[in-house]
């Protein structure tokens, strides 16, 4: 029998089905209809992410303005992860490549491997092969084939030949060093042509992610201009973002390495910008805008002059390559490098501070691997990390020691008879005979048995007291990292667990023994002597301005870090001393070939201090001698004669006195001495 169906059951189903059918529709026509955009935007949008904009680095001049570094527009080539089309990196990376040699454009390579098979390991560049290595994490020893395979296998180039692996391998090593990432842009040629600009758009097409960025370039207007003083910028690695992140920086923010650039980052370096942009689900840019400008950093004021930085240089260069052309075997012709600082004595404002050889801010990458290769080290600041036995240059500041002692006057006489003979078992010898002579005549012809007696007579504590008043194995308070030097000395020779002998204060005496300052204290020490041992702090910023140089931020004011309160007899003795050294008053001094006849009054001193080698040359000086303005010392390395280093001062001196078209000629006075 046929069941009979309900239907007031039927009736209900059919009811829910419509009103299900109807909320459904109501809900597509919701989504579709009146929400359709909102939510067609959601599907796509995917994800948003933040890039930083650079902010403008602060400048630096020199004392009156002239710019050394400063920036200008120009164009960066940058990778974009954002944009760079996945699995064909290496592909669009060798056109661009391709692009840039054509253009003869240089890119940023700091691959420690020639460019050219058989490859190997760049001279010179040990601390790069050993990051290298370590970010390869392979063994020390670990040859350069090996290196090789692992780039190669790191970055899938098996299928290029062996240079373009090498292209490939110094770019992509680069990036991933510095975080390459769709956050963090990658850059790969600085400051290119508008030619070449125009070449990588027209190319477009074929090189995806490869972006030209309007930029503030650091130009170096004076490049070859103390290079070891300015510094250089340079990108963040991965291993230093670890520390920098949490003061602020981004992966690719730049920062100063070395130099003023690195001291004052925290003034320079401004405030960046940032950039949002806006990805969609397939990780393509659909929006991009500028969140937050940037703030430009502030300028630095230097305490150097331009022009006296520039002859100090030149006459340290030209002085070298003289004595290596001229000089006599063991007596300067193997001379090879030095360093040379010229101080305001009033202030102690560092007018030129030169190391050499030197180099290029402006070619700094192109000539990197030669830098590193070159045995003489140019990168090596010398003026404020070498440090150098002083020699005879010491004996002023024995004679000062001995006159406010009391242990000598200005008529004081000794008389060398060219071996001391104090000692039975230790008899050091003079180059001379010197009888009856005072101080100043022993400053003069640089007597050294007349200081033997008079440190055996001071004793080694006062001597390393003055040294230390005077700034001599101390730091000098200037902005960058300096060598601290040390004083021979029984507390140095306990360091040293070496045995101090009673002839030793004889050697410390007259500068020699273990006794080793940098050129900065040296010209401190020589300001020092030149202020009646008033001590200035050493410094290399004059005040710090706004990115414009308008407005002062803050102004660097000299500061006294001693003062020895010498007695005003002990100041005129030793600068008459010093004056008769340069030859100057009628007498013939071991520089009065420079000095002579030089129209403006000059205290000096020369030094001959030994080494394992070939004798180094030492120079000290300072003038107008009756109202002193600026202080220079000098060391030759392997020079010999302490007087091949006036040279260097002359030209200073040249370069200061007469120069300029300004006031700083001195007054002529009756007497050169106060």
């Amino acid at each position: 029998m046929e069941k009979k169906i309900d239907t007031r059951r039927l009736g209900v189903l059919l009811s829910v089905l419509a009103v299900a059918c109807l909320l459904f529709a109501l809900v597509l026509m919701n989504v579709q209809i009146v929400h359709g955009k909102d939510y067609s935007e959601l599907a796509t949008k995917g994800t948003t992410r933040t890039q930083v904009i650079l902010a403008a680095r602060g400048e630096l001049v020199d004392r009156y303005g002239r710019p050394i570094v400063q920036n200008k527009v120009g164009y960066n080539v940058t990778l974009d992860k954002a944009y760079l089309t996945r699995g064909e990196e290496n592909e669009i990376i060798l056109r661009l490549l391709d692009l840039l040699e054509q253009a003869d454009e240089e890119w940023i390579d700091k691959l420690p491997i020639t460019t050219e098979a058989p490859f190997a390991f760049y001279e010179g560049q040990e601390d790069a092969i050993a990051k290298l290595k370590n970010f390869l994490e392979v063994g020390v020893y670990t040859g350069v084939e090996d290196v090789m395979s692992w780039l190669i296998e790191r970055y899938g180039l098996e299928e290029y030949t062996p240079e373009e692996q090498r292209r490939l391998a110094g770019v992509r090593y680069q990036m991933e060093r510095q975080g390459f990432s769709i956050t963090n842009p990658y850059t790969l040629a600085e400051d290119v042509a508008i030619s070449t600009v125009i070449q990588i758009k027209e190319r477009s097409f074929e090189l995806s992610g490869v972006m030209v960025v309007e930029s503030t370039i650091r130009e170096y207007v004076q490049g070859d201009i103390a290079p070891h003083l300015v510094g250089r910028i340079g990108p963040i690695y991965a291993e230093e973002y670890a520390e920098l992140k949490d003061k602020g920086y981004a992966m690719n923010d730049i920062i100063g390495k070395g130099g003023i650039e690195e001291a004052f980052e925290s003034e320079l370096r401004g405030e960046n910008g940032l950039r949002t942009i806006t990805l969609n689900s397939n990780g393509e840019v659909v929006d991009s805008t500028v969140t937050q400008s940037p703030k430009p950093g502030n300028s630095i004021m230097l305490t150097i002059d331009i022009d006296i930085q520039r002859a100090a240089q030149q006459a340290m260069e030209e002085q070298i390559l003289w004595l290596q052309e001229n000089g006599e075997e063991g007596e300067g012709k193997e001379a090879t490098a030095g360093a040379v600082v010229a101080i305001d004595v009033k202030t102690g404002e560092v007018l030129a501070m030169a190391s050499y050889p030197t180099y290029n801010l402006d070619t700094f990458n192109e000539d990197y691997n030669d830098l590193l290769a070159n045995e003489d080290n140019p990168l090596f600041n010398r003026a404020l990390q070498g440090t150098y036995a002083p020699g005879s240059i010491f004996k002023p500041l024995v004679g000062v020691a001995g006159l406010e002692e009391g242990l000598i006057s200005r008529y004081y006489t000794y008389t060398c008879n060219h071996v001391y003979t104090y000692y039975e078992d230790y008899q050091p010898t003079c180059l001379g005979w010197h009888p009856g002579f005072n101080v100043m005549d022993a400053l003069r012809v640089s007597c050294n048995i007349f200081f033997y007696d008079l440190g055996r007579q001071l004793g080694i504590d006062p001597i390393v007291d003055y040294a230390e008043k005077f700034g001599l194995g101390q730091p000098t308070g200037i902005e960058l990292p300096e060598a601290a030097g040390h004083i021979s000395s029984p507390e140095f020779f306990d360091e040293l667990d070496e045995l101090w002998n009673p002839g030793d204060v004889l050697q410390a005496s007259i500068g020699q023994g273990k006794s080793l300052f940098s050129p900065v204290q040296l010209a401190t020490y020589t300001a020092t002597l030149a202020n009646s041992g008033v001590r200035m702090r050493t410094h290399l910023v004059k005040s710090i301005k706004t990115y414009s140089l308008d407005e002062t931020v803050e102004d660097i004011s000299p500061e006294v870090m001693a003062d020895v309160e010498l007695e005003r007899s002990t100041v005129n003795t030793i600068r008459e001393g010093m004056i008769r050294a340069s030859g100057q008053n009628g007498y013939s001094g071991t520089s009065g070939a420079y000095f002579g006849d030089y129209p403006i009054p000059v205290a000096s001193k020369t030094g001959t201090p030994e080494t394992s080698a070939f004798p180094n040359g030492t120079y000290i000086c300072y003038a107008p001698a009756n109202d002193p303005q600026i202080a220079v010392a000098v060391v030759i390395e392997n020079g010999y004669h302490g007087y091949w280093g006036a040279s260097v001062a002359k030209a200073i001196f040249d370069e200061y006195f007469f120069g300029k078209t300004n006031d700083q000629l001195p007054v002529e006075t009756d007497t050169w001495l106060p």
